[in-house]
């Protein structure tokens, strides 16, 4: 099984792949530290399973995920992420992963998600599975209960105010004292959640549900 691993760290790359290297199944055939690299590696190494972050700076796992539904629909998505509310679960796997684990599920979870979905099943890992138990809502629910202000982090709601500014990434990283990639993550955040293709749109969702002036 040809597996690819796309993820902006290079330690979580590092650590996937030397588990995977034990595995007689398996064979890494690259690697991807965002969504646009994913492509490109995709054109000229196929994989049958690509191992998703879901939060990375360029092109995210959402949209590399819809990207390769697309135009590699024998290729399955396995999604990871250190993100384990049901919103994100749900969005991944509209956008068409087979699975979603967490980056602390264990190594044996771990292969038996690749196994599973490279055979073409989904899977949930263990730790996300008793999460959605405990939830009266299916992680594949169409109505979002709930409201906007909700749905976004008092940090997500800063750098949203701040975009609506006119603020570059870099400038808003400077008046927040964060990284310029924590800002590029939250601002994809803020467009996947609002369902925003673009600055104008998520500006435009802001003002509607009152989020800013």
């Amino acid at each position: 099984m040809k597996i690819i691993i796309a993820d902006d760290h290079k330690i979580i790359r590092d650590g996937i792949r030397s588990l995977l290297r034990q595995e007689q199944d398996f064979e890494v055939i690259g690697e991807a530290a965002n969504g646009q690299e994913l492509i490109e590696l995709l054109a000229t190494d196929p994989a049958d399973v690509i191992i998703m972050d879901i939060n990375m700076p360029v092109m995210d796992g959402y949209k590399a995920t819809a990207y390769v539904k697309e135009h590699y629909p024998e290729t399955r998505v396995l999604a990871l992420s250190m993100l384990d509310q049901e919103y994100y679960i749900r969005q991944i796997l509209a956008a068409g992963a087979l699975g979603c684990v967490v980056k602390n599920c264990s190594r044996d979870e771990l292969v038996f998600a690749i196994k599973s979905v490279g055979a073409g099943n989904k899977f949930i890992c263990s730790e996300l599975a008793y999460k959605l138990l405990e939830t009266p809502e299916s992680i594949l629910a169409t109505e979002q209960t709930a409201t906007a202000s909700e749905t976004l982090s008092k940090c997500e709601l800063n750098v949203l105010r701040l975009i609506a500014e006119g603020y570059t990434n870099a400038e808003i990283a400077e008046k927040l004292f964060n990284s310029k990639r924590t800002i590029e993550s939250h601002r994809q955040n803020l467009l996947a959640k609002t369902h925003s293709k673009n600055t104008a749109a998520l500006i435009k969702y802001a003002l509607v549900h009152n989020l800013i002036n």
